[in-house]
């Protein structure tokens, strides 16, 4: 049988890597190739493909949100593709989907294409959806309270808990976490992560910046409004559109921080 393939990664190298590994692939036709998550959804409904290629982590819609777009008709047999999934690998072993790590290795890619037509022939197709479902849910229930980040290095990987994060900034795709004088990066959007953390806990100061209210040490006045210093001694700032929650902040603040250490 011949399997028609959609390819979805917003970074033009990713897609360039699955379809020079599907070059090998002769009874496979690629049908198209997109770079959102919006983009993906009318692909999937307009072309009907067999097999998607879809990365987890983009902006807009990431990979669960596309899916979670689509009814299970119109679910094509998926094959997850990330650099590291913030909701964790281990829920794709749990519910015996495939995916591929980045960077792409040729013998796991030419593994998960066997177990695609093994699915496809066998008919099994609606089933594995019935497992994806129920991933999907999973993710959405994780997705209600992020309690901790899981941080890529050269070397290690960190489990790094929400509280320790005292502030975040967002740079393109990517976001800046920041516990005492130690920074990290991870690859999510600010929608997408905004969405995810406790609204008690972390307050939105900037269209780049998010702060930890139990981690605030003062909150300086300035011509502009207010800066926000938190315990590690990273400077937040506050827009003009976000200084109403600073202020309903200072006239309610919350238990768990007391007071502030002071206006500047």
């Amino acid at each position: 049988m011949n399997i028609r393939a959609l390819i979805v990664d917003d970074e033009p190298l990713g897609v360039k890597g699955v379809r020079t590994l599907l070059a090998d692939e002769p009874d496979v036709e690629i049908v198209g190739e997109c770079f959102d998550g919006a983009a993906a959804v009318r692909a999937i409904r307009e072309l009907r493909p067999d097999l998607v290629f879809l990365d987890v982590q983009m902006p807009g819609l990431d990979g669960f949100e596309v899916l979670e777009e689509l009814t299970e008709p119109e679910m094509p047999l998926i094959i997850f593709v990330t650099a590291f999934d913030q909701y964790s690998l281990q829920a794709f072993a749990v519910h015996a989907l495939d995916y591929l790590l980045k960077p792409l290795s040729r013998p796991r890619f030419k593994e998960a294409m066997q177990q695609a037509r093994a699915t496809l022939e066998g008919k099994e197709h609606r089933a594995v959806n019935r497992r994806l479902l129920a991933l999907l849910e999973e993710v959405e229930q994780r997705r209600q309270s992020l309690d901790r980040f899981v941080v890529r290095t050269a070397d290690r990987i960190l489990f790094l808990k929400s509280e320790e994060v005292e502030a975040i900034e967002a740079t393109g795709n990517y976001m800046h976490l920041f516990r005492g004088r130690e920074s990290f990066m991870i690859r999510e959007t600010m929608a997408t992560l905004e969405q995810r953390l406790n609204p008690a806990r972390f307050l939105r100061t900037h269209r780049s910046w998010i702060v930890n209210v139990d981690r605030i040490k003062e909150i300086q006045t300035t011509e502009s409004g207010y800066t926000i210093l938190v315990q590690g001694g990273t400077k937040v700032p506050v827009s003009k559109g976000y200084r109403e929650r600073i202020d309903a902040l200072l006239e309610n603040p919350l238990p768990s921080i007391g007071g502030f250490g002071g206006l500047a």
